[in-house]
């Protein structure tokens, strides 16, 4: 079941999730990794990459109601 956010949008559990993993593996990463952006480094580079398209397709299919 989705639950209702302040905005009067629905939000899926499994995307709470990923947003709650994605903010650990930041956290995790600058704390104990050293990653920074704009450093080079390609781990954090692709990470963020594909936690964008992620939201990007999460947000198009939202939009052209592919998902509930």
């Amino acid at each position: 079941m989705a639950r209702q956010l302040f905005l009067g949008k629905n939000q899926s559990p499994a995307i709470t999730v990923v947003g709650v993993l994605v903010a650990a593996v930041a956290v995790v990463g600058t704390q104990l990794l050293g990653w920074e952006w704009g450093s080079g480094q390609l781990i954090p580079t692709m990470i963020g990459v594909a936690v964008a398209a992620f939201a990007i397709v999460t947000v198009v299919s939202k939009r052209v109601g592919l998902s509930e």
